[in-house]
Formats: C-alpha cells, sequence, structure tokens
C-alpha cells in the first residue's frame, strides 16, 4: 500500500542565516527527490541543507517511536528544539526497514525513479542488512545518488564506535577547552568542526549537480 509522507519539523522562518538563505534563494535542488533513511544529527543537518536548495526530502522513521531526536527535549513549543531544527521542511514516511513490504517499498521508489538522492546514517552495515545498501539500490537505479555518513568509517577496529559529540569530544581531548564556571563559554572547536563536516557533505553534494 503506498503511503504519503506526512511534514515534519517547524517554521523555517524561525531558522535562518546567510548562508541557509542564500542557498534558499538559488533553489538549485528544486525537483529532486530524496530518500533520507537518517537519525540523531549528522544525516538530517546534511539533507536539511539539501531541503534548503529546494529539494523534497523523505524522512524515514520508524513506526510509532520515529527518530529519537524527538525526544531529545521540548523547547520548541513542546516539541524537540533538535529535530524541529534539523528536519524543518521535510516530508516523514514511517516504515519498518525489517518489514518485508514497508522494506519493498522503499527499494520500489528507489527502482521507479521516484528518488533520486539516497542519504542515511545508520549503523555501519545496517542499511546493507537490510538490503537497502547504496550499492544494492545503485543496482536497482544506476543514476541513484547515494551518500553514507558514518562516525569512523563502513570498516575497521573502530566501525562499531558510537560518534556521539561528547563521545568524540572526550576522546579528542577537546572537552578540556570547556569553560569551568563563572565566565561565558568558549566557542566549542567540536561543534564547529561537526557542522562543517556535515555541511561539507551537503554542499560536495550540490557542487556536482548539473546546472
Amino acid at each position: 500500500e503506498q503511503r504519503e509522507p506526512e511534514s515534519v519539523g517547524c517554521d523555517e522562518g524561525r531558522a535562518s542565516s546567510a548562508g541557509r538563505s542564500a542557498m534558499a534563494s538559488r533553489q538549485v535542488l528544486r525537483g529532486v527527490t530524496v530518500l533520507a533513511l537518517e537519525q540523531a544529527v549528522a544525516a538530517p543537518l546534511c539533507t536539511s541543507r539539501l531541503a534548503d536548495a529546494g529539494a523534497r526530502v523523505i524522512k524515514v522513521e520508524r513506526p510509532g517511536i520515529g527518530d529519537f531526536a524527538r525526544a531529545y527535549d521540548a523547547f520548541a513549543q513542546g516539541s524537540s528544539s533538535y529535530f524541529s531544527w534539523l528536519n524543518r521542511g521535510k516530508e516523514s514516511l514511517e516504515a519498518d526497514i525489517k518489514d518485508p513490504a514497508d522494506r519493498a517499498l522503499l527499494r520500489d521508489m528507489v527502482a521507479d525513479g521516484t528518488v533520486d538522492v539516497f542519504v542515511q546514517n545508520l549503523a555501519p552495515g545496517a542499511a546493507a542488512r537490510a538490503g537497502l545498501g547504496s550499492a544494492e539500490l545503485r543496482e536497482l537505479n544506476p543514476r541513484l545518488v547515494t551518500l553514507d555518513i558514518s562516525g569512523y568509517g563502513e570498516e575497521g577496529p573502530r566501525a562499531h564506535y558510537k560518534a556521539y559529540d561528547m563521545l568524540v569530544a572526550a576522546e579528542a581531548g577537546l572537552c578540556s577547552g570547556k569553560s569551568r564556571g563563572g565566565g561565558r563559554r568558549p566557542a566549542s572547536l567540536r561543534q564547529m568542526l561537526f557542522t562543517s563536516r556535515c555541511n561539507g557533505a551537503a554542499d560536495r553534494r550540490l557542487a556536482r549537480w548539473p546546472q
């Protein structure tokens, strides 16, 4: 059964910046559809940039639960500020990638050309085990543009490590740069590096897109 995605996120007018406004004014991705198998921050931040550039972003969420970032806080009129910031302007499709019917629906969206871009940041190997790996999807649609985001790569001794902000900051020693009370907290280098990396992933995809 075909299910229509629902709109998610918050009013785009609340979150704007010079860079985002410039990209939105170009709308270079109008007419492009992105299927996002995403959660937390990394991929949602990347695809929010694609949405700013005019793409239709369909965010796949777990039935009954959704992206766990929905429960990060309740500061945006009762909703998560993180989720609202990262998912404004997107559509939500409830699908269980372990369910054969739902998995077939997602694969059909790729095979019939409904989807132009696929982005995912599940645990390394999780998408492939569900039959939604980038290589397999490109076989269904050779024109599909794919992007896999992970903290430590798909292979290697650290592939299974979690890459949440505070864990990476602690491992890298950046936590020592935090203010210890009193004065204003210094600018967070780890946040700047993380944002730059995710924005860079989106910008590289934009740069390769035909004008």
